[in-house]
């Protein structure tokens, strides 16, 4: 069986210096492989996911084992799994479901090694004498290990 940390260590040799990341890497007991990455500014090309695929491929030997390999951008309805992904979400909305089942939606606007920060915007009536609803705006800082799960909010708008 091809080994997680092999495709690791080559993705990450592939990937130095060129602004792109490792996301995650996945290998099934049967040699099927998933490498998912990411550019820190801009979004990848098709062409980047041949390049990867390639490198990859001329670095492992079919003769020795078999394999499925699969390589791609973790796409946008994917939750962020690394610190790189969350820096490039800043300013975008998110979706943070939080260990305790808390859930809190907003646009994420600080990302620290230990943190992020997400403004979250609701309606409230804070006068009964008014029939109108204010906006309000609250900062919510939480730190990763009480994160579950984020996801970035895909709008068409």
């Amino acid at each position: 069986m091809i080994l997680e940390d092999t495709i690791v260590k080559l993705v990450n040799e592939k990937l130095e210096g060129s602004g792109k990341f490792l996301v995650e890497v996945r290998v099934r007991p049967s040699n099927k492989i998933h490498v998912f990455f990411d550019d820190e500014t801009k979004g990848l090309a098709v062409a980047d996911c041949v390049e990867l695929s390639k490198y990859i491929e001329s670095n492992l030997d079919r003769d020795k084992e078999d394999f499925e390999l699969e390589v791609s951008s973790p796409g946008l309805d994917q939750p962020l799994l690394v610190y790189k992904q969350y820096l490039k979400t800043i300013g975008k909305q998110v979706n943070v479901l939080l260990k305790k089942g808390e859930k809190h939606t907003g646009k994420l606007v600080a990302v620290t090694e230990q943190e992020i920060s997400i403004e979250k915007t609701t309606r409230e009536r804070r006068d009964p004498a008014k029939k109108k609803r204010e906006l309000v705006v609250e900062n919510i800082t939480v730190q990763f290990p009480e994160i579950k799960e984020t996801r970035r909010v895909v709008s068409f708008n």
